[in-house]
Formats: C-alpha cells, sequence, structure tokens
C-alpha cells in the first residue's frame, strides 16, 4: 500500500531510514551511534536511502 500523504512520508522515511548499519555485523543502529550496539564495532555506514518507488 504505497503512501500518498507527503507529511506522512517525511515522518515514515524519518522513522525508517535514518539508520545507522554496521559493516560487520549488519545490526541497526541509530543516526548518532559511534559504535555498533551488538558488536562494538566503530566500523558504520549511514542506511541508504531509497523507499521502494
Amino acid at each position: 500500500m504505497p503512501i500518498t500523504d507527503p507529511e506522512l512520508l517525511k515522518i515514515v522515511e524519518a522513522r525508517v531510514l535514518n539508520k545507522m548499519v554496521c559493516r560487520r555485523c549488519g545490526a541497526l543502529n541509530p543516526m548518532g551511534a559511534r559504535k555498533c550496539r551488538r558488536c562494538g564495532s566503530k566500523d558504520l555506514r549511514p542506511k541508504r536511502k531509497k523507499l521502494g518507488r
């Protein structure tokens, strides 16, 4: 079910896409994280910002 309301889409994108992903174990972390919550690695990257459109 696609989201058509632009305001709701901004909220959904912020909750789903603003994450950091650990390159070592794949865990999702908050955007401000400096190390992984699961394995402690400092090798994090931002989640790719593409919503299925």
